[in-house]
């Protein structure tokens, strides 16, 4: 989803400046230990939209802070519950979703500690900052598996998670009440039902919610359509403090019942929750272990003996998540490099490995689309939902895939059997059990193509072909309907146009026509891959063919200057147009779609006039009057979102983050290398605001990390590699039962982005890119690294990629 990028200081320019090695620490690894290097506070701020709460990779739970809004916010909740910027806590729920965009999802079962009486509502207006605490950062401290704050109210609050478990502890003073409040209802988003019982005889406190309400704000979506429950359980003696429902506060009780309803603004005096009290003398250290599950009660309780049991320390957790994040982070393990150019890579990694999320228990049941209990299927060995799809499909999941083939597959498998539960649908973004329409697209076959692509074939390949190609040939009856939102209702909402057409028109049901026809032939483009794998060679060719027909949406006449993709009526006539409209477009301009083209770069360059056209424009693209490079358009302007000022790309945002290596299909990377460089140095920071703006579930994150391993998966659907530059001395992928890619850059400095010379096995390299094996078997490559570019590097016929128009078959 869209990112919003603060006000940057200048680009890198091609000056004797760049050339200019700067100092860095030359150190080894903390190959041991890179959770240390993580900065979980990282994008928390500047609509990063990142929560610094506990959470193992692809865990269920993410048990993190929620937080009151600021005044003036965008949206009435905190988006992922947490901002840098804002100053109280409203508790500490089960479960989160990394970099999502718009009003957010999840949130659910906060916990919220409070040294006051409850003798009013939570749900009232009047209570909004009542039961909430102010803090400050210097007493907050948090790394991969662990979070701690010691709150003004003299509660400290210290969390850990395992998969599917959480633990706490809550250190209250001993000089007022120890209140523990169980916000049942008040998931980010609201919730249409609630339910929590106490049980102080057995110390637990259990109950569920039902929720969804993905993004917040259409109507459509303003449904419930999961259920989380709860069990947690503690390891001291408490007093029943009684509930509460809706308006009314009822002292002494052990059960309440009901949801807050949702809207654009969460409704007022709705909502349902409980507390226990605990004796302030005895209170100093209260711990708690909480079991989740989306399937029933029993599953919450199977995970909580099953990963947490009792007896288990807070301690243990939190150190068994450090070594879980440890083993992941530390299959890429890197040599040298500043602090700070360490920190943001290893926290990108950290953020690219969140997501998906587990959604199956301990004992294989999961809850489906369909509403029913399934089982993992013969391919699996988990569950996993949060599909951001037409984020993701980019380069998250073939990251997520090198590192963990298990995952990857599963996860590809997942998505079909989400498919199979939604009526073939394979919806662009799921969340939880729901399909939430959003975005524009088909993401699901460069998906699951680049699943198999990069080493994850451990799923029923055959059948996610099936239903894709289907899927792709026969529009449905949500393909069809004009009446849904303007994400459209089916898989590939007009279908029949973009088949009837071979682009997609104005008046078209979906958001952005222009914009999804790029999208519809990169999904052809997946079908083909699909088809490739399968042996399928009438169907690869078939769709290499549709995945060509963006040509019908590009006008060379759109302006004195040369043609543009743009807006085209159904009858073929072409409405007035200027390049930095947003018209017909999804979180870009006309400008900046123009160069989303990964598979067939030669045959844009042709289409615009042959390859010395196309190096002038993207030149133009990419260059501001003073001949600097542009990474964002801020660029152009503090409006240049709001009006038709987006000439320059977005490197913050999914559309134009693959238009950086265009360049070496030009024979010019060092252009390629520069650029890369400038956007990581511009965007990627070790600071709080040091995201581009939404991770988008890990997706950009995973470009920083390819990127800054001198590589980029920049193919829809295959495993060929563009070839950047290195950051550093040496990065070293160690692949679970595969192969091992070993990356050296000699003269790795952040000042020093330009390859003068290759090999690759020990041989000399030449070409801009790597073929589909190198994934597979691995190797050695060996940069020699400047301040001062090499344009003869990678300049040859014969050196740039391949690219992938109608008629090939390769």
């Amino acid at each position: 989803m869209r990112a919003t990028l603060r006000p940057l200081h200048q680009g890198l320019m091609l000056t004797a400046a760049l050339a200019a090695p700067i100092a860095q620490a030359q150190t080894a690894s903390k190959a041991a230990d890179p959770a240390a290097e993580v900065n979980v506070f990282i994008g928390t701020t500047n609509e990063g939209n990142e929560f610094p709460g506990a959470v193992l990779p692809f865990g269920m739970v993410g048990f993190s802070p929620e937080q009151v809004p600021m005044e003036g916010n965008k949206f009435p909740t905190l988006t992922n519950g947490y901002e840098w910027n804002a100053t109280l806590m409203r508790g500490f729920s089960m479960t989160h979703m990394m970099g999502g965009g718009c009003q957010g999802a999840s949130g659910d079962i906060p916990f919220m500690p409070v040294t006051i009486p409850i003798d009013q509502s939570p749900e009232l207006a009047s209570s909004v900052k009542r039961y909430t605490s102010s803090f400050s950062h210097d007493r907050e401290t948090a790394l991969p598996g662990k979070y701690k704050v010691a709150m003004d109210n003299g509660v400290t609050v210290d969390l850990g998670a395992t998969l599917r478990t959480g633990s706490a502890r809550f250190s209250f003073p001993a000089d007022k009440p120890a209140n523990l409040m169980i916000r049942a209802s008040a998931s980010e988003v609201g919730s249409g039902d609630a339910y929590v019982e106490i049980d102080a005889a057995k110390r637990t406190v259990k109950g569920w919610v039902a929720s969804g309400n993905f993004c917040g704000q259409q109507p459509q979506r303003q449904v419930s359509y999961y259920k989380l429950h709860f069990i947690a359980e503690f390891d001291q003696p408490f007093a029943v403090g009684g509930t509460w429902e809706n308006d009314s506060v009822r002292p002494g009780t052990t059960t309440a019942k009901g949801g807050t309803g949702y809207g654009k603004v969460l409704p007022v005096g709705k909502g349902s929750g409980g507390w226990i009290s605990f004796d302030p003398r005895a209170a100093k250290a209260v711990n708690m272990r909480v079991g989740i599950s989306y399937v029933d009660e029993a599953g919450a309780s199977a995970n909580l003996a099953a990963e947490n049991p009792a007896g288990t320390t807070l301690e243990q957790v939190q150190q068994r998540g450090r070594a879980s994040w440890n083993e992941m982070l530390g299959r890429i393990a890197i040599k040298g490099g500043g602090k700070d150019e360490r920190t943001v890579f290893y926290t990108a990694l950290y953020h690219s490995l969140i997501h998906p999320t587990l959604l199956s228990d301990v004992d294989g049941r999961y809850s489906g689309f369909d509403k029913q209990i399934h089982r993992v299927s013969k391919f699996q060995k988990a569950q996993y939902g949060n599909y951001s799809g037409w984020d993701v499909y980019r380069s998250q999941v073939q990251l997520v895939t090198l590192v963990d083939p298990r995952v990857g597959s599963d996860f590809a498998q997942s998505l079909l059997n989400q498919a199979d539960q939604n009526g073939g649908v394979w919806d662009r973004w799921t969340h939880i059990t729901g399909a939430t329409q959003v975005m524009n697209g088909d993401p699901a076959p460069p998906t699951v193509a680049a699943i198999h692509a990069f080493g994850g074939t451990m799923f029923d390949h055959k059948s996610a072909y099936a239903s894709l190609l289907k899927a792709a040939t026969v529009p449905t009856a949500l393909d069809l309907r004009k009446d849904g939102p303007k994400n459209g209702l089916g898989q590939r909402p007009g279908l029949d146009l973009w088949l009837q057409h071979n682009y997609m028109p104005v008046g078209s049901p979906v958001w952005g026509a222009a914009a999804t026809t790029l999208e519809y032939a990169a999904a052809d483009f997946g079908v083909s891959e699909l088809a490739r794998q399968a042996g399928d060679t009438a169907n690869v060719a078939k769709f290499r063919a549709r995945a060509g027909w963006w040509r019908n949406q590009f006008n060379p006449k759109a302006t004195p200057e040369g043609g543009y993709i743009q807006q085209r009526n159904a009858d073929g006539s072409w409405p007035a147009f200027q390049p930095g409209t947003g018209d017909g477009f999804v979180e870009g301009s006309a400008a900046q779609y123009l160069w989303m083209m990964p598979f067939d770069p030669a045959g844009l360059f042709e289409i615009l006039g042959g390859t010395e056209t196309a190096r002038k424009r993207l030149d133009r693209y990419f260059q501001n009057d003073k001949g600097e490079w542009v990474v964002t358009s801020t660029d152009d302007g503090p409006n240049a979102r709001e009006k038709a000022g987006r000439l320059h790309p977005e490197l913050g945002n999914e559309p134009s983050i693959g238009q950086p290596w265009l360049y070496n299909f030009l024979g010019e990377p060092w252009k390629t290398q520069a650029i890369v460089r400038t956007a990581q140095r511009q965007i990627w920071t070790n600071a709080p605001n040091g995201i581009s703006g939404n991770d988008d579930l890990g997706q950009m994150s995973s470009w920083y990390v390819f990127s800054a391993l001198g590589f980029y998966p920049l193919y829809p659907g295959r495993s060929e590699l563009v070839i950047g530059s290195p950051l550093f001395p040496e990065a070293v992928i160690r692949r679970p039962g595969g192969a091992t890619i070993t990356i050296r850059g000699s003269g790795a400095a952040l000042a020093a982005p330009y390859v003068t010379g290759l090999t690759y096995g020990g041989k000399p390299w030449s070409k801009s890119w790597l073929p589909a094996d190198f994934i597979a078997k691995g190797g050695v490559l060996a940069f020699q690294l400047s301040g001062t570019p090499n344009k003869a590097w990678g300049a040859g016929a014969g050196d740039v990629p391949p690219s992938f128009g109608p008629g090939s078959v390769k």
